[in-house]
This record gives structure tokens, C-alpha cells and sequence, in this order.
């Protein structure tokens, strides 16, 4: 099958399969006479695995080694599990920094009624002064939370 049609059935856009291709996530496909690439059930199947580590937040150079691991599964997965473990942990720190960032949003949206110009606006003043409205600020900075970083 032709690039086009690899991209529809997983529905990976073309330019990403030729980012994966560049990276060595995927094989240089065969080509065609007319130079066209072309791929193998086996790229498809491949193509799958990739974009369901991809959608657990798997990184790329992790999603290379559990590649490599499939090729020799006969050494030990422990290392699999710990993989895991840690994106388990940082999804619990996601969960813990979106807890406060909600927290501190609610706390914001209190400071003030909406019946005051912008001078006196109680969330204007709360951002310019975090003290103000969320001393735990201080202690426990906002990040942007990010499951692909």
C-alpha cells in the first residue's frame, strides 16, 4: 500500500509517517518503479503500535526500545514495568498540579463579582499579586501540565 493509503487506515497523517521514517521508528519502506514508497501489513501493524504508545504518552525514544525489545522478547520485561511505573507517577504529579491549578482558577473566579471596572477587579488584582488571593502559590508553583514532554 502507498503512503496515502497507510495514513487512512490508521489514520496517522503523512507527514508524521515520514517523521517516524526519519527518526527510525520505521523502516524505509520498499519502493516502487515509480519511486512511490510502499508499505507491508507488518508497517501497518508497526505504524498501530507506534501511534498507541504515542497516545499513552509514551516517548519516542522509549516507543524505539519497547521496538527493539518486541524484536528479542526473550530478555526479561522488568524494565517495561518500571517504564510504566514512571509514567504512572507523573501522571499522578499531572493530577496533582491540575488539582491546584483548578483550586487556584476557583479561588480567582471569587475575588470578584464582575460588578466593578477593571481597575478595581478583584482577579486583576489577584494575578498581579499572588499573595493576595493564594499564598500556597508561593510553595507549590503552576506548571503547564503536559503529557508528552
Amino acid at each position: 500500500m502507498k503512503i496515502g493509503e497507510l495514513a487512512k487506515k490508521t489514520g496517522c497523517k503523512v507527514v508524521t509517517i515520514r517523521y517516524y521514517e526519519k527518526e527510525g521508528l520505521l523502516s524505509a519502506p520498499q519502493r516502487t518503479e515509480g519511486n512511490y514508497r510502499q508499505y507491508s501489513p507488518a508497517d501497518e501493524e508497526k505504524l498501530a503500535f507506534i501511534m498507541h504508545c504515542r497516545k499513552h504518552g509514551i516517548k519516542l525514544p522509549e516507543i524505539k526500545a519497547l521496538l527493539a525489545f518486541r524484536e528479542q522478547p526473550q530478555k526479561e520485561c522488568t524494565w517495561v514495568m518500571k517504564l510504566l511505573e514512571e509514567h504512572v507517577q507523573a501522571v499522578n504529579e499531572q493530577i496533582a498540579s491540575l488539582e491546584h491549578l483548578k483550586h487556584h482558577l476557583q479561588q480567582l473566579r471569587q475575588s470578584c463579582t464582575g460588578e466593578h471596572d477593571g481597575k478595581q477587579c478583584g482577579i486583576l488584582q489577584c494575578l498581579t499579586e499572588q499573595s493576595i488571593c493564594c499564598s500556597s502559590c508561593a510553595h507549590h508553583p503552576l506548571r503547564a501540565p503536559s503529557l508528552y514532554s
